[in-house]
């Protein structure tokens, strides 16, 4: 199992100057729930400064919310929870799952739209996670759990197998991050501190992954996800310790990604 470089992370693509909106990724975001409002916005963040275009949807009130914080995503669409197949099948990848609770509303949507759109490039996260059924996994699937949710759907398999038998990929998330694809490659990603213990960081991964997903191989986009979380919270840590919050690190990945990307 190879650790992570930085020359891993200088594979990814970069917008050239001759590209025109659209050529840079499309990425849609579903999540969010009645309960759960900041999970899929720190998703949405961190994704809009990576892709040209987000298409989010919602719950009616985390809907609102963005369309309230408009100018700021400007390359943002809000998007009923009715119209999402059409985007679905127009965008380059799909987040589904910040922020989404564990119930059966999200057991039907999640497993509805894997069914349906089996085909797309998904990014599953959190409570579509825990309550997809796991013989609908999409063939590249990027599949991004914490221990926890790792065992409770996989009980206790090994990374590599999981992501062997659904021909997906796996990043199972931790002081140490692991990654498989279906091929058998496995990477080892370190990093990270006591500041990232806070609610959301995976939210922020998960937008991140998603976004890198849009333009790049979907493994490379998932090593690369991980491994520029990291360095963006050990990059915060130099600055204030442990003492910085989810939206810190959306805001420190772009210049932690123009450090490693672009240089000085």
């Amino acid at each position: 199992m190879n650790q992570i470089t930085v020359n891993d992370i200088r594979a990814l693509h970069i917008p050239s100057h001759a590209s025109h909106k659209g050529q840079n990724g499309r990425l849609l975001i579903i999540g969010g729930s009645h309960l759960f409002h900041a999970a899929s916005l720190w998703a949405l963040t961190v994704a809009s400064r990576i892709v040209d275009l987000v298409h989010y949807s919602s719950v009616p009130e985390n809907n609102e919310l963005v369309s309230k914080a408009k100018e700021e995503f400007r390359n943002g669409i809000v998007v009923a929870r009715e119209d999402i197949d059409s985007y679905i099948e127009e965008d380059d990848c799909i987040l589904l799952g910040p922020g989404m609770t564990r119930d059966g509303e999200t057991r039907e949507l999640t497993n509805r739209l894997l069914t349906k759109h089996a085909s797309k490039q998904w990014v599953l996260d959190a409570g579509a996670l825990q309550m997809m059924d796991i013989s609908l996994i999409p063939a590249n699937a990027i599949l991004t759990p914490h221990h926890q949710e790792f065992s409770h759907a996989f009980g206790d398999a090994e990374v590599a197998e999981v992501a062997k038998k659904h021909h997906c990929i796996v990043l199972l998330k931790g002081e140490k991050d692991i990654a498989s694809n279906s091929e058998g490659e496995c990477r080892e990603i370190f990093g990270g501190n006591g500041g990232m213990t806070k609610g959301g960081t995976g939210d922020v991964l998960a937008g991140l992954i998603a976004a890198l997903a849009c333009n790049n191989d979907p493994f490379l986009a998932t090593i690369a996800g991980s491994f520029i979380n990291k360095k963006a919270g050990d990059a915060l840590f130099q600055k204030v310790g442990p003492y910085f919050n989810t939206t810190d690190l959306a805001n420190q990945i772009p210049l932690t990604m123009k450090d490693i990307l672009i240089g000085s």
